[in-house]
């Protein structure tokens, strides 16, 4: 397919939250094979600062599968407005919020879309769909998490170190200012990021196509706001029992070579979910694996493929 364009089966439209805030979304509304009836229904949703065109390619696979499909960018971010003091930074007052957001459009979503529903979600995206399930504000039939932050990668401290300092970091300066500097260059991406996504050039230029060709998906580091914020919703989801509670068959794509997201602590969690699985990676892969090279990203579809024929099989016709 072309990445660099919406699919012509696809269309893009606003949901609006409870509070009235816009968030952008893109629909395929029938199923990909002509005259018969839906796989099922997706709901996706990106990482932080992430927009759903670098998605395009999986999601439209998803739709050609069988699958009615639905993805839409998180409050705040991509085409969804800002809630920091500048266009570039990401903040947020609380990851509550998020989670608000995504069990409202769930309810939505469901209403007008046949089952089995299945919740996706890429690097924060599965972070706030996590919580959503240990808070049993969604009720999906399967979970599929691309390198999920369940924790973050950096210095090998207690949880309760990192969020104390973040915490500081808030009451020395304005929540709203930027973490971590985004380049030499104001505007500018920093050369060392696309060693972090993913060994596909191709695929990581398509992002910068449609930031230049969407300015309004733009989006820079984020705010020592959300940092305390990030710290404080791990806490949630490390809580004894949290995801020991959560009954719902979850697929957890990851790979060790990730330095955004903690590697180890999305084994950790296959472990205590009950019903978790892992689909594991090595140094064929960085933090967007399915935005990788052929090879990489093949083994990872097919591994949702199955994992869904398994746990939300298609409605005998």
């Amino acid at each position: 397919m072309d990445r660099r364009a919406i699919p012509s089966a696809a269309s893009e439209s606003i949901w609006r939250a409870q509070d009235g805030h816009e968030l952008r979304r893109i629909d395929w509304q029938t199923s990909g094979a002509a005259g018969e009836s839906p796989r099922g229904s997706i709901l996706f949703f990106p990482g932080r600062g992430d927009n759903y065109e670098k998605y395009l390619e999986s999601l439209d696979e998803w739709h050609r599968d069988g699958w009615r499909v639905t993805a839409a960018d998180w409050r705040g971010q991509a085409g969804s407005g800002r809630l920091g003091a500048d266009p570039v930074t990401g903040h947020i007052d609380d990851f509550a919020t998020w989670v608000d957001d995504l069990a409202h459009f769930w309810a939505d979503w469901m209403a007008e879309t046949p089952g089995p529903h299945v919740l996706a979600g890429h690097s924060m995206g599965g972070h706030v769909v996590m919580r959503a399930l240990i808070e049993r504000r969604v009720q999906p039939d399967a979970v599929v998490l691309s390198a999920p932050m369940l924790g973050m990668a950096g210095p090998p401290l207690p949880l309760a170190v990192l969020h104390g300092a973040a915490k500081l970091m808030n009451v020395v300066g304005e929540p709203t200012r930027q973490a971590w500097k985004w380049s030499e260059k104001p505007g500018e991406m920093p050369a060392r990021r696309r060693t972090l996504l993913t060994h596909d050039d191709d695929r990581y230029d398509d992002e910068l196509w449609w930031r230049e060709h969407r300015p309004e998906l733009v989006m820079g580091p984020g705010s020592w706001g959300w940092v305390e914020r990030a710290y404080a919703s791990t806490r949630v989801l490390e809580a004894p029992g949290a995801m020991e509670s959560v009954d719902v068959p979850v697929l957890i794509l990851s790979t060790s070579e990730d330095k955004l997201v903690s590697h180890t602590d999305c084994v950790r969690a296959v472990e205590r979910l009950p019903k978790g699985e892992l689909c594991a990676f090595g140094d064929e892969a960085r933090h967007e694996i399915l935005r990788e090279v052929d090879a990489v990203r093949d083994r990872a579809m097919d591994a949702v493929t199955e994992f869904l024929d398994r746990t939300a099989p298609k409605p005998a016709s």
